[in-house]
């Protein structure tokens, strides 16, 4: 908005008060408009010395599709033009296989966040399936590099979120009280044959998400680490279909002793939903009925998609929350209030 310049008038005190005041008055109206950007909680950094690693130890296609290029040049310009403000980065899959690699892609992520101030989030990797090594990434991470929270494949190597062994990495992450962004890798083990023939975003992804949400819900390690908010990607995954099955059959499992109390309550308010992927009005209703409207984020999973197919999808997305009574309400809390507050 540009700002309005009234001419002032000699000797006449009241109309340049007045003339203050205006200029005042747009000047704030301006930076409201700035402050209220749209914020991505779901884009991904793909840095050339991942691509050199993958490709070294032949493991570029592992995920079943080539990796997009990523530059911070383009993707700026991609955000100026769908009016994203700001934009958390995770590195993408596959998980490195060297410590080394992840410690370099978490120094790239804060130099960008450092060279963009405002622009750019990250939420840092970690050397998984090593639990000490892990440990000492999140407290680097934070402490030096000023990450913003953590990023969690959903296995590695079959280490598979909701593991026993993971409960000292979340300990740790509940004292920090960290909030940790959530992303599907391959299975494992995965199905070679089925992975051709229905590619894993198409649908294995879906699967895998709701596969490590629930093996950690059944052993009830979001309740007992409560200060650990977590983002599950892609609306939801299948978790809205998931979860009342879950509560339906747990005492059946209990009293098989196949496992132990869930504290339903607690589990679910950890969780957090991004809308990257196929967003709609139903898709939002559908997750509405395991969790609250504060708890849903914007995310576009840059530079997977196309960035005009990503503006476009924003834009849709802008209009049926203008449009649906029901969704109206939560526009603003969607598109960046929930996300601010999040990682505020």
């Amino acid at each position: 908005m540009p700002l309005v310049s009234i001419p002032a008038a000699a000797g006449n005190t009241a109309w340049n008060e007045m003339r203050i005041k205006v200029t005042f008055l747009y000047m704030a109206i301006a930076l409201s408009m700035m402050a209220q950007g749209v914020m991505d909680v779901h884009s991904h950094i793909i840095t050339p010395g991942f691509v050199s690693a993958l490709e070294s130890e032949g493991r570029l296609m592992e995920e079943g599709f080539p990796l997009p290029q990523y530059d911070v040049e383009s993707h700026l310009r991609w955000m100026d033009e769908a009016g994203i403000e700001t934009s958390v980065l995770t590195l993408a899959a596959p998980q490195p296989s060297s410590a080394d690699v992840v410690r370099a892609t978490n120094e790239e992520a804060a130099r960008i966040k450092r060279e963009h101030p405002g622009r750019f989030l990250f939420c840092a990797a970690l050397p998984l399936p090593d639990v000490q090594a892990a440990i000492r990434e999140v407290a680097y991470a934070l402490d030096t590099l000023g990450a913003d929270g953590i990023k969690l494949a959903t296995n590695v190597q079959g280490q598979y979120l909701g593991a026993p062994e993971l409960d000292t990495l979340f300990a740790v992450l509940n004292e920090r009280r960290a909030v940790v962004i959530l992303h599907p890798h391959r299975p494992n083990p995965v199905n070679h044959e089925v992975m051709a023939q229905t590619p894993l975003a198409m649908q294995e992804y879906l699967s895998e998400t709701t596969r490590a949400v629930s093996n950690m819900i059944s052993r009830n390690v979001l309740a007992r680490y409560p200060n650990v908010k977590v983002v599950v990607p892609h609306c939801g995954a299948y978790l809205p279909l998931a979860v009342p099955r879950m509560k339906s059959l747990t005492p059946v499992m209990q009293a098989n002793k196949m496992v132990g109390d869930i504290d339903w309550e607690a589990n679910l308010a950890a969780l957090y939903y991004d809308l990257a992927g196929a967003h709609s009005p139903e898709a939002i209703r559908m997750m509405l009925t395991i969790t609250t409207p504060d708890h849903l984020l914007y995310g576009s999973d840059y530079p997977y998609v196309a960035p005009q197919v990503l503006t476009q999808s924003l834009a849709r997305m802008k209009q049926y929350l203008s449009d649906e009574p029901d969704l109206a309400p939560f526009k603003e809390l969607i598109l960046w209030k929930n996300a601010n507050q999040l990682f505020k």
